[in-house]
């Protein structure tokens, strides 16, 4: 119904006055204001039933920490060292007539290496054995001399003063004979030296010197270096440890564990500890600088694979067994300067516990103090688990793993580890 509508209808009636009139006029004004209410009721009523429901609780995975009887172990970095590095070098100059191994071999003590041309050294040997035997002519001639002198001293036949003289000439030719024989002997060592065997069992670099060459062999600081020879069965793993580390190490022997300092070391590609030794050197000393001392293991290496400059991570064993509690390593967050860990409690609220950690064994993260072995550890979820927040706790199991390891930063030489014994 329109103004103009009700003003022609009421021109139709010729009067404004009446009450129809007047009721289709207030009805048109009030049209407009029962939308308004109408519009506004019905955004009321939308936005009460488009309001989300409260969420609800997080889903997180809590299991008990694992109880495991586990040793310590100090961890250390070195690298292994031949247990006998020799350089092999002549003892005698000459012209190299011969090569008797392959470059790499691995050669037994004594074996034939080089052969120098022994020529100008049997020539020699065979002049000063002429001499020997000259010297040996003249003390048998001069012992005969005496001998004879001596049958005629008691018939006054000779003086006292020749049978002194013929005693001398005996004593000046067997002193004769003594240096033509140690002249044998050196000039006999000389042609022996013409064959340079090797000095120790081990496995052999490669030639320095080629057959034709002359090498020098006058001196040990001039003598040529014909090659190395590396004794790596067994072969040694040298270290560096703190001073902390030493005292740990001897307190723990006074009180009767780890006395034989076992030690375990693997390599930069493998994931565990496969190679077994024990420690048989300590240095004398602290070193000022460094404030570390040097220490020394033993390792069976009988197919030589291990070799000198190669680096490992070795462990050694540092007190003995104990109790210690296990979580997962990620269960463990970093809270600012400490290490938490989020508890749930019966009626399901998440507490934080304050813990002091220990290193990892098979996978997992020892507690050293702060968790109770009954309490439910957040061990999956732990991004969803709020302090004070209700959360939905599904049980969970904890369980040793062992870590594939790629080649890892080295760990510093102060760093302890654990190793579980069951």
């Amino acid at each position: 119904m329109y103004l103009s509508d009700i003003k022609a209808d009421s021109s139709s009636e010729s009067t404004e006055n009446t009450p129809w009139y007047r009721q289709r006029k207030a009805a048109y004004y009030l049209l407009p204001l029962v939308g308004v209410i109408l519009l506004y009721a019905v955004t009321r009523w939308w936005s009460g039933s488009s309001e989300a429901a409260p969420p609800p609780p997080a889903v997180v995975t809590v299991a008990t920490p694992l109880s495991r009887t586990v040793t310590d172990w100090d961890d250390y970095v070195g690298r292994f060292e031949a247990s006998q590095a020799v350089e092999v070098r002549p003892r005698v100059s000459g012209q190299l007539v011969g090569i008797h191994f392959k470059d790499g071999d691995v050669v037994q003590k004594g074996q034939l290496l080089f052969t120098i041309d022994a020529r100008p050294f049997a020539a020699a040997l065979a002049e000063v054995r002429a001499q020997a035997a000259a010297a040996s002519t003249a003390l048998t001639l001069a012992r005969s001399e005496l001998a004879r002198a001596s049958r005629l001293i008691a018939d006054q036949a000779v003086s006292a003063e020749e049978i002194d003289t013929l005693r001398a000439r005996v004593q000046s030719a067997q002193a004769s004979l003594a240096a033509a024989q140690a002249q044998v002997r050196s000039r006999a060592l000389n042609v022996e030296f013409t064959q340079i065997r090797a000095p120790v069992t081990g496995r052999v670099s490669d030639r320095r010197a080629d057959i034709g060459n002359l090498v020098a062999g006058d001196s040990a600081a001039s003598a040529t270096v014909l090659t190395t020879i590396n004794a790596l069965d067994p072969i040694y793993f040298a270290f560096d440890g703190s001073e902390a580390l030493y005292l740990k190490q001897r307190r723990a022997q006074q009180q009767g564990g780890a006395q034989a300092q076992d030690v375990e070391i693997k390599l930069q590609d493998e994931s565990g500890y496969t190679w077994k030794g024990r420690v048989d050197f300590t240095d004398n000393a602290i070193e000022n600088g460094s404030g570390t001392i040097r220490g020394r293991a033993v390792i069976a290496n009988p197919e030589y694979f291990l070799v000198p400059g190669m680096f490992g991570n070795m462990r050694m064993n540092g007190g003995a067994p104990h109790q210690a509690l296990l979580v997962p390593d990620g269960a463990v967050v970093t809270d600012q300067a400490r290490k938490v860990v989020y508890v749930v409690g019966k009626d399901g609220t998440v507490v934080v516990r304050p813990v002091q950690v220990g290193a990892l064994a098979d996978g997992l993260r020892v507690i050293r103090s702060g968790l109770q072995p009954t309490e439910r550890v957040v061990i999956s979820g732990t991004q969803f688990a709020q302090p004070g927040a209700k959360v939905k706790p599904v049980a969970g199991q904890i369980a040793p793993t062992k870590a594939v390891a790629a080649p890892p930063s080295a760990p510093a030489a102060s760093q302890a580890t654990v190793l579980p014994v069951n």
